[in-house]
Parts: structure tokens; sequence; C-alpha cells
């Protein structure tokens, strides 16, 4: 069967190829990191796929040698509404995980900060064994945002989601397995997909779908709730002179001196 172009898109490539639709993120030269456009485009995108009734199943993946980076510090202009912007990629974190459809996320190099969390908001984590997973954003004096706090809480528990967000540490595939923030590991990213997608193809996918929206519609109230504080966490942070040095260690490509502050 061909494959088609869903939407017209700047920052990422679609394609439908039957009940299946693969979206790939492509900044591959910023490993995927999100500016503010970009976000722009996917929360549009998430509204169109949201209304196709003739897909069913998701793939959220990354053009180049990363699947997100996360957001673009460097793109992010001094003057930034961040207010506007907590509330966009919050809206997004609500669409994705909210989406009547199946979704896998296909990990390969990294997936950090940012694009982690919009990892973890699928259905089904699919990482290839040599990738890295970062929540990172304590190494630049930030909280998690998109939804993190309460995808690590759901996966980890507290304890566990606690220890991810205050080391900032940079796991390996295999671990983030272990710990149960990854479904599978694969050598073989692209062929452990097309089995999970060619298994619920296989099966009457509507009832997948109608689980889904009883979970979800439990749960988005305390996800909702999580985000707020994420934003008025942000905000905050964003204030810190720990996040300013952070901000500049990452541009002089050298370790920050944090001093509580």
């Amino acid at each position: 069967m061909s494959i088609t172009p869903l939407s017209k898109t700047k920052y990422m490539t679609v394609a439908v190829k039957g009940r299946v639709a693969t979206v790939s993120f492509n900044r591959p030269k910023s490993m995927n990191a999100f500016t503010l456009d970009m976000f722009v485009e996917f929360h549009q995108l998430l509204k169109e796929l949201r209304v196709t009734k003739s897909i069913h199943i998701i793939i959220f993946k990354g053009n180049g040698n990363a699947f997100s980076s996360g957001a673009d510090i460097k793109s992010m202009s001094p003057d930034l509404d961040l207010e506007t912007m907590m509330d966009l990629v919050s809206e997004i974190a609500v669409a994705l995980y909210t989406l009547p459809k199946v979704t896998i996320a296909a990990i390969h190099g990294a997936a950090a900060g940012g694009g982690l969390s919009l990892a973890l908001a699928t259905d089904y984590t699919i990482a290839q064994t040599d990738s890295k997973i970062a929540m990172n954003f304590n190494g630049i004096g930030l909280i998690p945002d998109v939804g993190a706090h309460y995808f690590l809480l759901k996966k980890l528990g507290e304890a566990k989601a606690k220890q991810v967000i205050w080391n900032a540490s940079v796991l390996s595939a295999s671990e983030a397995f272990d710990i149960g923030m990854i479904d599978e590991l694969a050598d073989d990213l692209q062929g452990a997909v097309e089995r999970q997608v060619e298994k619920w193809l296989a099966s009457p996918i509507q009832p997948l779908i109608q689980s889904k929206q009883i979970f979800t519609e439990v749960n988005c109230e305390e996800l909702i709730h999580i985000l707020k504080l994420e934003k008025n966490g942000q905000i905050k942070m964003r204030q810190t002179s720990d996040h300013l040095e952070g901000i500049q260690a990452f541009i002089e490509k050298r370790k920050p001196i944090f001093k509580g502050e």
C-alpha cells in the first residue's frame, strides 16, 4: 500500500500507510529539539490526528540521530512569554495522552527533557538498545514539564520518580527498561515497531482504544492538575540564579556552578 502525506508540515514529516500514521520529528541537525514554532505545529497536528477516523495507530519517531533532545534552549528568546509557552506544552501533553488512537514512541539516540516527556505520554515505548534516556531538567536548574511528573509517577511510583528527576542522569536504554520507564528494548527498532503494529492491526482495535479512553477519562483531571503545578513551578525556576547559570554553562559547554539561589 502506498504511503501518502497527511498534512503539510515544516518541522516534522507525516505519512500514512493504511490505518497507521508515522510522525517523524524533523530537525535532525538539532537532535529534533523543539522550537516554539515546532510546538505550535505539533499541537495542530495532534488536533488533526484526533479527528482522522481512518487512523488507528500512530508512531512517533525522530529523523537523524535522535528521538528528541527536548526544547531547543538556544532558540528560546529572553523575552519569551513563558506563561503562554507553558500553556502550549501542557495542551500538547493532554492532547497526546488522550488521543483516541493507540500510540508508540520509537526511541533511538537520545530522548531527553521534554522529548522524553512526549515519549512517556504515548501508550507504548520501544527503545533501541543503544539509546540514551535522560530526564535532565535539573541540570539547567529547571523542573520537568510536559506532564513528566504525572507520567513518571504512574510508571515508577513517587520514590523512583524523585530519584530520576533529582539525579538528572543519563540512563542507558536497559537501565530505563529495568526500572519501568521503557516498555520494550530492541536491537532492531524498526522491526520491533512493525511487530507491535502488526499485532495491534490483527486485533479488534476499537476495544483497545475504548479501554484507553476509560483510563484517560479517569486520570486526565490529575494530569491537568500536575501540569498546572509544573507551569507555576517552572515559571518560578526560570527566575532563579541557578537556572541562569545552568543556561550559561550549557552554552559555554562547561560544568555549572550552582549556589541554591
